[in-house]
């Protein structure tokens, strides 16, 4: 496998991709004594993500509101979407991790890889060539983004769920509802967890906008935010 096969094209500055791909498990030693890995491409990487799946979601659904956008794009963006689109593209053969990580186990580790290649195709080309990329390797045809996009997965109950597992309280407080000049209406919907705020969601009803707003929390507990950690923290005290 190699750099061309998973990208479709030759890099410019190989030591990008080199680095995305190697997992902190294995750093790169530099002649200063730095440790380098891809977490800082994989910053880089998931803004740029982002940016590039609302685009694409914004031209391919003329016709919808932002809260299906929303959701669609936290439906592509999420871990375990990642995952699978970086192992199609041939992307787990790539990493560069010690021994003692098991990929199957820890397949994380190629979504987060995906958005360290996003965020080194970005470095190395430019915005429009990391547009392309999404566009020719990752969906290489609209039903494949409208399958991902379009998943009804039920956000709250997994939520609830985890709520429930770590001994949590969840509520999901309207805090706002509009009409437009066409009379359609818009709800704004908040999520605390513990009291503390953690995501809002905007849908045509009440019940997408739970939605949409614990798919965003989903997301947060996945990528394990600050936020997430301090609730969690919180509720179980360290005994003295």
């Amino acid at each position: 496998m190699s750099f061309f096969n998973v990208l479709g094209f030759y890099p410019r500055n190989i030591d990008y991709y080199l680095l995305a791909v190697r997992h902190k498990s294995n750093p790169l030693q530099t002649a200063k004594g730095l440790s380098l890995n891809n977490e800082r491409l994989e910053f880089l990487g998931d803004s740029v993500l982002n940016s590039l799946i609302s685009e694409i979601l914004y031209q391919s659904y003329p016709d919808e509101q932002e809260g299906f956008l929303t959701n669609a794009r936290s439906n592509i963006v999420k871990r375990e979407t990642l995952n699978e689109l970086g192992e199609k593209i041939g992307l787990h053969k790539m990493l560069v991790v010690t021994r003692h990580i098991d990929l199957e186990k820890n397949n994380n580790i190629c979504g987060n890889a995906l958005e360290a290649l996003i965020g080194a195709i970005y470095l190395d080309y430019g915005y429009m060539k990391c547009l392309e990329f999404v566009k020719k390797r990752l969906f290489i045809s609209f039903d494949m983004l409208k399958k991902i996009a379009e998943d009804n997965e039920n956000y709250k109950s997994k939520l609830l769920e985890w709520c429930q597992k770590n001994k949590l309280e969840a509520e999901f407080r309207l805090v706002a509802e509009t009409t437009g000049a066409d009379n359609q209406h818009t709800f704004h919907t908040q999520l605390l967890i513990e009291g503390m705020k953690i995501s809002t969601g905007i849908g045509t009803n009440k019940k997408e906008s739970q939605q949409n707003a614990s798919s965003e929390a989903l997301l947060q507990i996945d990528n394990k935010t600050m936020i997430i950690q301090q609730i969690i923290d919180k509720s179980n005290p360290k005994k003295e």
